[in-house]
């Protein structure tokens, strides 16, 4: 299995975002670990990272997107959100990046759980699609 977390419960990724949730112990645990249940159920195959001392990162093929939590939001940042496709307009942060896009979610907002789950899919079609490889042109006949 290739996946960041491990077996024997130590600092796995994986625990040390149980344990972020935990310590919250308020809407921003509740919601940290509801958009991580999200994305694990739009991704099964998605790795679990603990990055830049104490960022839950969710990846596959490449960083999906991080859950960071702050005092007033829990804030979503895709790694390479300019690039997709957002027809529920979930991005209400970081829009003037050429790269990355964010959700924040505020106490009491409702996630639209099928759009996240969809640029889930999204972010994950686009970052394996950069690591298949290139098939070859064809040539113009010359005649």
């Amino acid at each position: 299995m290739t996946k960041s977390d491990s077996k024997d419960g130590g600092d796995s990724p994986s625990r040390l975002i149980d344990e972020r949730i935990e310590e919250l112990g308020d809407w921003r645990g509740a919601t940290l670990a509801r958009v991580r249940a999200l994305i694990k159920q739009a991704d099964p195959e998605v790795v679990e990272e603990w990055k830049w001392r104490g960022v839950p990162v969710w990846s596959h093929g490449g960083i999906i997107c991080t859950g960071e939590t702050y005092k007033a939001v829990v804030k979503l940042t895709f790694a390479k959100g300019a690039a997709l496709a957002d027809p529920a307009g979930l991005f209400n942060a970081s829009l003037d990046g050429n790269t990355r896009r964010a959700i924040d979610i505020r106490e009491g907002e409702a996630i639209d759980e099928a759009a996240l789950q969809a640029l889930i899919r999204a972010a994950v079609a686009l970052n394996t699609a950069k690591r298949a490889p290139a098939r070859p042109r064809k040539t113009p006949k010359s005649g």
